[in-house]
């Protein structure tokens, strides 16, 4: 976009940065109530915080009619005020409207203090029974009858924070809504037409004051009418969200770069000492990762692939490609145990020297490294975060691969890239993505998709048992230590879902799990690692099980991804239940990686739900990642994919309900069809989308969208 529009779109959109502390009447303590739990200092967060339901204050019943356990709308008299006898007792307020009494209930006495016998009210709020008398605490409106036309009768209930009553959020809101500017139409008009959606701002204003657009509507036509406003939101956020992806994905491969097309002569000495063929789909990803490092233009790629795809070799021979062309790669991983392994492998493996980089390298042995790089000896370098610290330079750094790169910031992503000219990306995630995530988080890049097994591999046997069966299990792993895998028995893991014992779950902690298991199999034999060890005591114990020093190391998820010990056979999660599915399949992922049958035993609560050993059957009846990952999807309503998140869709604030996948694809297609008539976003719609990417913080979305 021209940088005139873009001023432009600021200056219209300027009203809607504004401050919540520029609203009236909203001092410094509301306001700080309000910005927590809106989760944004400005009127715009304000607007997008959509209520999570509505309240209907239409039922008015006389007293002596009024059913318990519902909001109701009383015209009441004030008859008595019963002021409290000891400190931290309510007040009390008798109301009564000829056919019955209640009591008005309040812990605070500022409301009670001023109603006074004779008082005319009209109050809505939850009535409840207690004993023989009818009550309502603290009621959500108390006006006096003459006001009575004030509260409306469809109330839309927002998420509060402590402190902070609907009233004050209404009133902002009323206030936020008068400063929308008038906004041109971004969507396309046939879209609107056939969905029946309204515009922008009356969407706004429909879902967060419903009451006003009650009159000439029944029930049914108002909740289709307000349907249909949260999925024309969802639609624009989609739309913002699809437009930067698809144009960040267009300009990468735009993007000048260097064409490396090497003579394969690496790759082959690599696959020699590897002593198998890659499977087809390593080479058919290889195809596709060789066409990208061929073309002149910079390479965006993520590659996907399943528990114990290959992903590995994959990566070293796109880095023996750039090595053909006297170039330096370099994989940065997220742990350094898995480092180690990643270099041991490459080591094993390359024709050309590997470097290893990470934090715990000190002295001869980091200097020797950092010198091996900046000059070129070394082509092939492995490493932490510590690949991208200053003070470590690139001779040529041409390809940066990412391995499982979810885990590194967006800042982390770009150093590294930074650390060469014209640096191709080859980003990898061993966890399966859904097809929905794939265009929401990964739209700007191209996929590929790396599922099977190599050669040798065989099934994981999973099997799901009660939790009450926990004995047999024990039995059966002091079996298989004695004499599983080869001579020196099986080696076995062991997941629970928290570190240590807690008062409210009663669930599976590792630490106790530890010891419980420590008394049973002998100390010496069993580890224990979880995310609050410090790092180096982790470490050694992800160490000592590899080294098969442990036999059985008890663990929190921790060792999800990227652990790789090929004499583990045996995965027991303890309350499979309380896992995702994709996690689950990662967890399962950590056996079955030699030639030895292994087996994944997943143990759940006694009293199993329905959908949830559903859930659990899926696992035992498939090992494929992605089909997994779809349905994990589908079951759990998105919730972000590494588990930070467990419900909602990830980076979305209005976007979600039960059409989220074909709106998410019709945003798709516009974004397409409309970039492809116009690139620049110039026309009418384009400058009408181009506030719409600005609205939802788009704008200056592709540096970061090009790091991956």
């Amino acid at each position: 976009m021209d940088p005139a529009p873009l001023a432009g779109a600021a200056a219209l959109l300027a009203p809607l940065r504004a401050p919540i502390t520029s609203l009236p009447s909203l001092g410094p303590g509301l306001a700080g109530l309000l910005v927590r739990a809106i989760g944004g200092p400005t009127l715009l967060d304000l607007l997008f915080h959509l209520p999570e339901g509505l309240i209907d204050r239409r039922y008015r019943p006389r007293l002596v009619d009024a059913r318990p356990g519902h909001i109701a709308t009383l015209a009441v008299t004030v008859q008595r005020l019963d002021r409290p006898q000891r400190p931290r007792q309510p007040w009390r307020v008798l109301v009564g409207d000829g056919t019955g009494t209640a009591d008005l209930v309040f812990f605070s006495p500022h409301q009670a203090r001023g109603l006074i016998p004779g008082t005319e009210l009209l109050v809505s709020g939850r009535l409840e029974r207690y004993g023989n008398r009818l009550s309502m605490a603290h009621p959500d409106h108390l006006l006096p009858r003459a006001r009575a036309g004030e509260l409306p009768p469809l109330e839309a209930a927002w998420p509060l924070t402590t402190g902070l009553l609907p009233r004050v959020v209404a009133r902002s809101l009323r206030a936020a809504l008068d400063r929308l500017p008038d906004l041109p139409e971004w969507l396309e008009p046939s879209v609107v037409a056939r969905e029946g959606w309204p515009g922008f701002a009356q969407a706004l204003h429909l879902l967060h004051f419903p009451g006003d657009s009650l009159a000439g509507s029944d029930d049914g036509h108002l909740a289709g009418r307000l349907e249909a406003a949260r999925e024309r939101l969802g639609c624009d956020e989609l739309l913002a969200s699809q437009v930067a992806m698809v144009r960040a994905r267009r300009r990468s491969r735009e993007r000048p770069g260097r064409s490396l097309a090497g003579d394969g002569s690496l790759r082959r000495l690599a696959l020699a000492s590897f002593g198998h063929q890659p499977t087809p789909a390593q080479r058919h990803v290889l195809a596709e990762i060789d066409a990208d490092l061929a073309a002149p233009t910079r390479m965006l790629r993520l590659l996907q692939g399943d528990v114990g795809a290959g992903k590995t070799l994959v990566a070293l021979l796109a880095m023996l490609r750039a090595a053909e062309c006297g170039l330096q790669s370099a994989l940065m991983v997220p742990t350094e145990i898995l480092a180690r392994q990643h270099h041991a492998t490459l080591e094993r493996l390359s024709p050309v020297p590997v470097a290893l980089l990470t934090g715990s390298i000190k002295g001869r042995a980091r200097r020797q490294a950092l010198d091996d790089l900046a000059t070129g000896r070394v082509q092939l370098a492995v490493g932490t975060h510590a690949l991208f610290q200053h003070g470590v330079a690139f001779a040529d750094l041409a390809l940066a691969v990412i391995d499982e790169q979810h885990r590194f910031g967006v800042e982390q992503r770009l150093m590294l890239g930074d650390k060469g000219e014209q640096t191709d990306i080859l980003a990898m995630t061993a966890t399966p993505i859904p097809r929905t995530l794939l265009l929401t988080q990964w739209g700007e890049m191209q996929v590929s998709r790396l599922d099977g097994k190599p050669p040798g591999r065989k099934p994981i046997r999973t099997s799901l048992h009660p939790i009450g069966a926990i004995e047999e299990v024990c039995a059966g792993i002091a079996r298989a230590l004695a004499g599983g895998a080869q001579a020196g028995g099986a080696q076995a893991f062991w997941v629970c879902p928290l570190v240590s014992e807690s008062e409210l779950l009663d669930v599976a902690a590792a630490e106790a799990r530890h010891a419980a298991l420590t008394a049973r199999f002998g100390v010496g034999r069993v580890g224990l690692a979880h995310g609050r060890q410090d790092v180096a005591l982790r470490e050694a114990a992800l160490a000592d099980f590899a080294a098969g020093r442990t036999r059985i190391l008890v663990a929190t998820t921790v060792i999800e991804v990227g652990v790789d010990v090929r004499g583990a056979t045996i995965m027991v999660i303890e309350h499979a239940e309380r896992f995702g599915l994709a996690q689950l399949h990662q967890l399962r992922g950590r056996v079955g990686r030699g030639g030895d049958v292994s087996y994944c035993l997943l143990l759940h609560d006694d009293a199993l739900a329905g959908n949830a050993r559903q859930r659990l059957s899926l696992l035992r009846e498939t090992e494929d990642g992605f089909l997994i990952a779809d349905e994990d999807h589908r079951l759990r309503g998105g919730g972000d994919l590494m588990g930070r998140r467990q419900s909602g869709l990830p980076g979305f604030r209005l976007a979600a309900g039960p059409r989220f996948d074909e709106l998410l694809r019709l945003a798709w297609q516009d974004a397409e069809m409309l970039l492809d008539r116009d690139a620049t976003l110039s026309s009418a719609r384009g400058r009408a989308v181009g506030l719409l990417l600005d609205l939802f913080g788009r704008a200056d979305a592709l540096r970061t969208l090009h790091s991956g």
